[in-house]
């Protein structure tokens, strides 16, 4: 069983996870989070009914009833959760992965996510040791649930009046299908805008740069005000500026400011996660919000968020949280703030390219994956190298370590999953950027063996 990870139960199908383990995950479910009703959503994977048909069969075998919502994105699920009072959801997805992938994202009361070390790990072991599975004489029932007028109502109640802004989709041939042109309508240039669980046309991945290059060419081609492209369930977006340059999504954290503290003038907290440009924080502080940095991943950054009572927050991965939406992620909500500002901006003759630019400050690396067996070792050598030359103004050590120099700064964190050490570093200069990459892969390679 190679599927349970730090947010969620994902892997290859039948590889990774089986029908098997998710009739026994269904089964454990209910007990574990004192649940009697469940409400499940699921993607359009291939691989997605069948998992739907063992993990329905494993929660009524335990006795809980559950209220079905059908084809969901997975915010749409964490909506429900909240909204509605259950104890206990799951949404059946591998969200940004390749199609032979799948998993189960979980949440309990208030949408909060259920990770490893509140759950999934419990989960896991019950399985492993062949425990008992907690079985009722008197079987749970399955109910359809149909929430999607109920969501859809939630979204538009934030939209503006776009009709100024010229806009294309790349709806990844995911779950941003069952609403995109309910809420933006068919103006708009869209191309992969079919579900298709095979993802034929590129991976629903938009972190990774050859997915991203046909909404960039689509853009450049209908001369669009601004792209905008989501991962496979919905729960991630991201932009491409009118030049058809993809823009790195910790900045839109800082862009929608201009929602919360300019339009609504709610000051508060708000949470980046460890690798975000200090750029966000510099543009945001003097708007009167309070930056909070924090751990990668919706386990840590929802449940962070709600404690807080914080705002909105982000992630450089693409995830947007906001209060008004239960502490939650929400790839379309986020995408309607965005362009909601977008169009007010642009009546004042300002640019995609020219609000990103009015943000960005510093030059930046992106992630770098280093594979090698001495994570701890290779992260405790990178700093102890770099703050024995010079004074960092700052230091953070949860998440790995995040660096702060007058000047440059570096985060260095491990996979939770994988024998790699992931790597970003941003710098005043692009010459001091290329200076300090360098050093560290040569420290890494030759003192570890790393592999870049």
């Amino acid at each position: 069983m190679g599927a349970f990870h730090a947010y969620d139960i994902r892997g290859i199908y039948n590889v990774d996870f089986d029908k098997d383990t998710v009739y026994k995950v269904g089964a454990f479910l209910p007990s574990l989070l004192g649940a009697d009703k469940v409400l499940v959503g699921r993607d359009c994977r291939v691989s997605s009914d069948e998992i739907h048909e063992y993990l329905l069969r494993g929660i009524t075998d335990a006795g809980a009833d559950v209220y079905d919502i059908g084809l969901s994105t997975t915010p749409m699920v964490y909506f429900g959760t909240a909204r509605y009072g259950f104890k206990a959801s799951v949404q059946i997805t591998a969200s940004h992965n390749p199609k032979e992938y799948n998993g189960l994202k979980v949440s309990c009361e208030n949408a909060l996510p259920v990770g490893y070390d509140n759950g999934l790990g419990r989960i896991e072991a019950w399985i492993r040791e062949d425990r008992e599975l907690p079985l009722a004489e008197d079987k749970g029932n399955v109910y359809e649930k149909d929430i999607r007028q109920d969501y859809l109502d939630f979204l538009l109640g934030y939209k503006s009046d776009l009709s100024g802004l010229k806009l294309a989709f790349d709806l990844s041939n995911g779950m941003s299908s069952l609403f995109a042109k309910q809420i933006f309508g068919d103006a708009p240039a869209y191309i992969f805008d079919e579900m298709d669980g095979t993802f034929p046309n590129h991976e629903p991945n938009p972190l990774v740069h050859d997915n991203v290059v046909a909404l960039e060419e689509l853009v450049r081609k209908t001369g669009a005000d601004v792209g905008v492209i989501y991962d496979g369930d919905a729960d991630r977006v991201m932009f491409v500026d009118e030049k058809g340059h993809f823009i790195s999504p910790d900045l839109i954290i800082a862009l929608l400011g201009h929602y919360f503290i300019g339009e609504r003038g709610e000051k508060g907290m708000v949470i980046q996660d460890i690798r975000s440009s200090k750029a966000v924080g510099e543009y945001l502080v003097p708007m009167g919000a309070e930056m909070y940095t924090w751990k990668v991943g919706r386990a840590n950054a929802a449940r962070k968020l709600r404690e807080i009572d914080g705002v909105w927050g982000g992630e450089l991965a693409g995830h947007y949280y906001f209060r008004d939406f239960f502490y939650s992620d929400s790839g379309l909500l986020a995408s309607i703030l965005v362009l909601r500002e977008l169009a007010s901006m642009k009546k004042k003759g300002l640019t995609m390219s020219e609000l990103i630019d009015g943000i960005a400050k510093y030059r930046n690396s992106g992630e770098i994956n280093f594979r090698l067996e001495d994570k701890q070792g290779a992260m405790d050598a990178l700093r102890e190298h770099f703050i024995s030359r010079e004074t960092p103004v700052a230091m953070m050590d949860f998440d790995g370590y995040r660096v702060e120099f007058p000047d440059w700064w570096f985060n260095i964190r491990p996979s939770n999953t994988e024998p790699y050490l992931r790597f970003i570093c941003e710098a005043s200069s692009d010459e001091l950027l290329e200076s300090r990459i360098n050093e560290v892969k040569e420290l890494l390679v030759s003192r570890f063996g790393a592999k870049v």
